[in-house]
């Protein structure tokens, strides 16, 4: 049965899912948003003998395995023994290292299995597939490689392993090392044993030497550091892009069909992201992303667009169109399996907040090479206008729904939150007049929201205007600096949000139904800001407390996924979930001592 205990291997070009049986479940290529060669994650129950779509290293007679990272790096290891005591470890990565004054990240993926003790014996079952799981590739080999033909191109094999007992899936010995890269069309054109070597010592020391460079809190550390390295698996550094997750269709609950592709860039998303790798002082993948957010500006611009698309491509497209792919039954067979969102075609009026907030960064953080200018000034200050223009709409909310349509406090609060830092911006870049006219605009919307959102009758913050029910957005209130944490209504607000959201360790996002019914599991990031909000309004030791719970909820490998069952905390959602590790992160920083109290 799939399960989301999985591990996270990848080169920022692209990425696989490895599961406790050493195997790759999930992988698309070229890049993160492409088609899934290896989709066993959403195939559903096995048939005999075995997936397809899976790249599976079995040894034979096995007994137990054991896996872990390699310390500070994306490298993983998995070690197995059989019941004779013959193990063999293996050793997967995605290359990436620093060549020639470039940075190295081809799309390939790379095992190397070393023979521990004994004559270990071993299958490979290398199976991808192509058109989502509906037809199967053209092989063609050659004396040490083998190319599956597809549609569209070809994958390639390159191994110094017997490429016979590969093709036919033989068991055999092995007595050396042996090697497999796998990827795009392209010939290795050095000794396959000695590129794998120096690939897998250069990535090593690339990934060490960037966890170097971070800043991390004293506590939490082994926490932070796994969370920044996944999340930087997330980013497509081509473009700056960061992907809300790597899969598709996972679903938030059992049998909900809340399945949805989250292999893209949601704008919301943009603020908590840039202030975590802010906090984290990984200031060029900052730089990255808030480059990427601008140019999704600059496209709005140029083209007259005046309501921005709350998603985008990796490289910015927003023509993310969905449709099923029906030769995949889904995970666990929970179907459908959806590929693109039509989250794309949704007012959602928050992300004119989201990207000035995270805009915010260009003009006044020093460090960035990027620097705001004149023009960025202007580009931002019509998307400000837009958000004056809209607070007061409906939309779809931050929760996207699909059918109804409010006038959501988050969305009025981001709008409100881009009056605020344009006014920020405008001193910045020495525009009195200007920082004038945002502060009046921000005291307007502030007037507007607050009479609107606050409900004397339930003594706390709503989720809609004029409305009764709490989401766990409230929770961002003092987060966004719209109203400050020792404020009684926040209070309020925090503690009815405990009282009827929080459900042991877990937050819902909402207790109301929605297009699906009502929520199953909990949202983990909502968690986080619960535990922030606890620290801000100075619980800060129950806020510690919790938190080293919900910790206990990441899979054996460190990470999270978007949502947790309510009782048993099993994982459930897209996976890995940025704004998850975003959520540690971010929680992480605020509560943990800082070195100078810690020694």
């Amino acid at each position: 049965m799939s399960s989301l205990d999985l591990a996270v291997i990848g080169n920022c070009m692209i990425a696989a899912l490895v599961d406790r049986q050493g195997s790759f479940v999930w992988s698309c290529f070229p890049r993160f948003d492409g088609e899934p060669v290896f989709s066993a994650l959403l195939a559903g129950d096995p048939p005999e003998g075995g997936h397809n779509g899976v790249f599976a290293i079995e040894l034979f007679g096995v007994t137990s395995v054991r896996q872990s990272y390699v310390p500070n790096t994306a490298v993983l290891s998995t070690v197995m023994e059989d019941e004779r005591g013959n193990a063999v470890e293996i050793l997967d990565f995605a290359p990436r290292f620093n060549h020639f004054d470039r940075l190295f990240r081809p799309p390939q993926l790379v095992r190397r299995i070393l023979p521990l003790r004994g004559r270990p014996r071993i299958r490979i079952k290398l199976r991808p597939h192509y058109d989502w799981g509906a037809r199967q590739p053209e092989l063609t080999r050659g004396s040490n490689h083998m190319r599956f033909v597809g549609p569209g191109g070809a994958l390639r094999l390159t191994t110094d392993a017997p490429i016979a007992y590969v093709a036919e899936e033989r068991i055999f010995t092995v007595e050396r090392p042996m090697s497999f890269f796998f990827g795009t069309d392209e010939p290795l054109r050095s000794e396959t044993d000695t590129t794998a070597r120096e690939f897998l010592e250069k990535t090593v020391d690339y990934w060490r030497g960037w966890v170097r460079s971070l800043s991390i809190p004293f506590d939490w550390q082994d926490e932070v550091i796994r969370a920044a390295i996944t999340l930087k698996l997330c980013n497509f550094e081509e473009t700056g892009a960061i992907v809300a997750a790597l899969t598709t269709s996972v679903p938030e609950a059992p049998g909900t069909q809340r399945n949805w592709d989250y292999r893209f860039c949601w704008l919301r998303d943009a603020y908590f992201v840039v202030q975590a790798l802010n906090r984290l002082g990984t200031t060029r993948t900052m730089e990255d992303y808030l480059g990427f957010i601008a140019d999704v500006v600059e496209d709005a611009e140029a083209g007259n667009i005046e309501d921005i698309a709350p998603l985008f491509g990796i490289t910015r497209s927003a023509d993310l169109e969905e449709r099923i792919a029906p030769a995949l039954a889904g995970y666990r067979g929970m179907g459908p399996v959806r590929v693109g969102n039509a989250a794309w075609t949704q007012v959602q009026n928050d992300v004119y907040g989201a990207v000035v907030l995270a805009a915010t960064h260009i003009f006044l953080d020093k460090r960035l090479i990027r620097a705001g200018n004149d023009a960025l000034f202007a580009h931002l200050e019509k998307l400000g206008a837009r958000a004056v223009a809209v607070f007061d709409k409906p939309d779809a909310g931050p929760w996207e729904l699909r059918t109804k349509a409010s006038i959501h406090t988050f969305s009025s609060v981001m709008c409100w939150a881009a009056c605020d830092r344009l006014k920020r911006i405008a001193r910045a870049v020495g525009r009195e007049d200007r920082r004038e006219y945002w502060a009046d605009q921000a005291r307007r919307l502030r007037a507007v929201i607050e009479e609107r959102c606050w409900n004397a009758a339930r003594g706390h913050f709503v989720s809609t205007f004029d409305g009764e029910d709490l989401d766990a957005t409230l929770l961002l209130l003092a987060e966004l600096n719209f109203i400050p944490a020792d404020d009684p209504r926040f209070v309020a607000t925090v503690d009815a949000i405990g009282r009827e959201l929080r459900r042991g360790d877990l937050l819902l996002r909402y207790a109301v139904e929605d297009d699906f019914g009502r929520m199953h599991t909990g949202f983990l990031v909502c968690a986080f800001w619960y535990v922030d909000a606890l620290a801000a309004i100075g619980r800060r030791d129950e806020a510690i407390e919790l938190f080293e719970r919900i910790l206990q909820k990441r899979n054996s490998f460190g990470l999270f996924s978007e949502d947790a069952d309510l009782s048993t905390g099993e994982l459930w959602g897209n996976f890995p979930q940025t704004y998850s590790l975003v959520g540690l992160i971010n929680a992480a920083v605020r509560l943990s001592r800082s070195w100078e109290e810690a020694f």
